[in-house]
Protein backbone atom coordinates (compact mmCIF):
# COMPACT_ATOMS: atom_id res chain seq x y z
CA UNK A 1 0.00 0.00 0.00
CA UNK A 2 1.40 3.52 -1.12
CA UNK A 3 1.49 6.01 1.61
CA UNK A 4 0.66 9.13 0.68
CA UNK A 5 2.11 12.63 1.21
CA UNK A 6 1.47 14.71 3.69
CA UNK A 7 2.92 17.77 2.90
CA UNK A 8 0.97 21.04 2.55
CA UNK A 9 1.29 22.42 -1.27
CA UNK A 10 0.75 25.88 -2.39
CA UNK A 11 -2.61 26.90 -2.91
CA UNK A 12 -3.59 29.83 -5.13
CA UNK A 13 -6.89 32.19 -3.81
CA UNK A 14 -8.30 34.81 -5.86
CA UNK A 15 -8.56 38.25 -3.99
CA UNK A 16 -9.85 41.64 -5.06
CA UNK A 17 -8.09 42.55 -8.37
CA UNK A 18 -5.51 40.11 -7.80
CA UNK A 19 -4.36 36.44 -6.71
CA UNK A 20 -2.63 35.31 -3.65
CA UNK A 21 -0.40 32.14 -3.05
CA UNK A 22 -1.18 30.13 0.42
CA UNK A 23 0.93 27.89 1.88
CA UNK A 24 -1.18 27.06 4.73
CA UNK A 25 -1.72 30.52 6.59
CA UNK A 26 1.84 31.76 5.14
CA UNK A 27 1.30 34.04 2.41
CA UNK A 28 4.19 33.09 0.16
CA UNK A 29 3.29 35.77 -2.41
CA UNK A 30 0.61 37.64 -4.42
CA UNK A 31 -0.31 39.19 -8.06
CA UNK A 32 -2.01 42.73 -8.66
CA UNK A 33 -3.83 43.63 -11.65
CA UNK A 34 -2.66 46.86 -12.60
CA UNK A 35 -4.67 50.01 -14.12
CA UNK A 36 -2.70 50.85 -17.15
CA UNK A 37 1.09 50.86 -17.27
CA UNK A 38 3.97 49.94 -19.86
CA UNK A 39 5.39 47.71 -17.74
CA UNK A 40 2.83 45.11 -17.74
CA UNK A 41 -0.81 44.38 -16.91
CA UNK A 42 0.09 42.48 -13.43
CA UNK A 43 1.77 42.97 -11.11
CA UNK A 44 3.53 39.86 -8.82
CA UNK A 45 5.56 40.01 -5.75
CA UNK A 46 7.15 37.03 -3.90
CA UNK A 47 9.91 35.82 -2.26
CA UNK A 48 11.64 39.13 -2.00
CA UNK A 49 11.23 39.85 -5.49
CA UNK A 50 8.83 42.09 -7.54
CA UNK A 51 7.69 42.20 -11.28
CA UNK A 52 5.83 43.19 -14.20
CA UNK A 53 3.88 40.58 -16.75
CA UNK A 54 1.37 40.88 -19.76
CA UNK A 55 -0.50 37.43 -18.68
CA UNK A 56 -1.69 36.24 -15.54
CA UNK A 57 -0.13 33.04 -15.91
CA UNK A 58 3.44 33.97 -16.63
CA UNK A 59 2.65 36.21 -13.68
CA UNK A 60 2.00 33.36 -11.15
CA UNK A 61 4.44 31.04 -12.49
CA UNK A 62 7.07 34.00 -11.76
CA UNK A 63 5.40 33.69 -8.30
CA UNK A 64 5.74 30.54 -7.97
CA UNK A 65 9.35 30.50 -9.06
CA UNK A 66 10.49 32.84 -6.81
CA UNK A 67 8.19 31.34 -3.34
CA UNK A 68 10.97 28.04 -4.22
CA UNK A 69 13.98 29.56 -4.87
CA UNK A 70 13.12 31.81 -1.64
CA UNK A 71 12.27 28.25 1.00
CA UNK A 72 15.48 26.42 -0.97
CA UNK A 73 17.89 29.04 -0.59
CA UNK A 74 20.02 29.07 2.68
CA UNK A 75 20.48 32.06 4.78
CA UNK A 76 23.51 33.82 5.08
CA UNK A 77 23.49 35.03 8.01
CA UNK A 78 21.84 32.20 9.79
Amino acid sequence: MKRTSRKQKPVWERAYLGHVLWLGKRKLGKVNLMNSDARGKYQWEAGGRAGFAEALEKAKAAVEVAATTAETQLDLFK
